[in-house]
């Protein structure tokens, strides 16, 4: 009981903080004894501190309570399809060093190699002792199970213990999890996502998937593949998709599916990467026709499938993130929602709002980053025990 509350008391001055001792005491709902003498416990282990006061009516100012940045620290890792991001954080979640590296294939032995040669990275350039961090996160494609055992269907992995081989070369506790997930993580705790309570966060990018938040939770399913959206049947017997199907949102909208049906009409790029290939593309679109059919038809692709989330979920807010979904949102999020709206049943299509992540691109990173914080939200400040079996 007594860990719970102090569970709690510190997720609330987490996520909610700077907040005074009497405010915690009515959120909580535990006593002004007993929140004082949990919160002394936390300032004593360092994990909390005083972060100055406001006025209080009739007495002495309050004193306000927040999470020391400076506890411990953190790290996440997105594993992409053409790059792997690292990123370290204090608890505040300021970045404090970064490390980007572009990869051809994504193969779970050279997916482990270079997470670890960019953990090490960060920490040194942190100038921080691997026994300050508190865990990484790691965000990947498909669906993670268990251990952090994976199964990602595009990339050809077949249950890769993922987790396991992560730990044969660090001390340090791993979390894996999937990247719309993480992505979800991120825009529900700081970004476009707050304050919704019934959620879908769309990650657009090679590929595509989302989060499902429902009732403020996060759901998973039965064995956590729920949000693979991007494997909703948008066109039957249509377009064949990485995963082995026909006629996926991914294969219409996935920056590698929309290349892929604009050079399949004739269309050339003089971009090789993927990113820039899909900027050029973007940019045609005042000189080139068959680019401008191309992008019109990714926004309607695009635009049913909020609309199938909309009939489905009913959810009171979309976001729309990943770096290819940012780059359409940016240009045409006005089209996108008048075009939903076109799809939706009219009643809930009036109860949602369609917006953009505030995190930018890289927030996929900053969700992974969450996963040993949540850890030691849950554990009420108390470490984990440097284990990763």
């Amino acid at each position: 009981m007594r860990r719970s509350n102090r569970s709690v008391l510190l997720t609330g001055i987490y996520r909610d903080g700077p907040l005074s001792r009497q405010e915690l005491s009515v959120r909580t709902s535990l006593s002004a004894a007993s929140v004082s003498n949990l919160v002394g416990e936390l300032i004593a282990e360092g994990v909390v501190e005083e972060a100055g006061s406001v006025e209080s009516e009739g007495g002495r100012p309050r004193v306000l309570l927040r999470v020391s940045p400076a506890f411990r620290y953190v790290v996440g890792a997105e594993v992409g399809e053409t790059r792997i991001r690292v990123e370290l954080f204090d608890l505040a979640m300021n970045v404090l060093a970064t490390w980007d590296h572009p990869i051809n294939e994504p193969e779970p032995a050279v997916v482990v190699k270079h997470v670890l040669e960019g953990l090490a990275v960060v920490i040194g350039s942190a100038g921080v002792r691997s026994e300050q961090i508190l865990g990484l996160g790691v965000a990947v494609s498909g669906v993670v199970e268990g251990n952090a055992v994976v199964d990602a269907q595009t990339l050809g992995w077949d249950r890769v213990p993922l987790g396991q081989m992560l730990a044969e070369g660090i001390d340090i506790p791993i979390h894996v999890d999937n990247g719309a997930n993480m992505l979800g993580q991120a825009e529900m705790w700081f970004g476009a996502g707050r304050g919704a309570t019934d959620a879908v966060v769309a990650l657009v990018g090679s590929g595509v998937g989302c989060a499902l938040v429902a009732g403020g939770s996060s759901y998973r399913g039965t064995r956590s593949s729920a949000g693979e959206w991007g494997h909703m049947t948008i066109a039957y017997g249509g377009r064949r998709c990485r995963c082995g199907a026909d006629g996926c949102l991914e294969a219409y909208v996935g920056a590698e599916g929309v290349l892929e049906r604009y050079r399949e009409a004739g269309g050339t790029l003089a971009a090789v990467d993927e990113e820039a290939a899909f900027v050029e593309l973007l940019d045609s679109v005042r000189t080139s026709e068959l680019a401008a059919t191309i992008v019109d038809e990714t926004i309607g692709y695009l635009a049913a499938g909020f609309a199938n989330l909309v009939n489905l979920v009913n959810p009171e807010r979309i976001v729309l993130g990943g770096w290819a979904g940012l780059m359409v949102g940016e240009r045409y999020l006005p089209q996108l929602r008048e075009v939903a709206g076109r799809h939706a049943l009219r009643l809930p299509y009036s109860q949602v709002s369609i917006e953009l992540c505030e995190l930018g691109r890289d927030a996929v990173a900053l969700g992974a980053a969450t996963l040993p914080v949540l850890r030691l939200l849950r554990d009420g400040g108390v470490v984990p025990l440097r284990s990763n079996r």
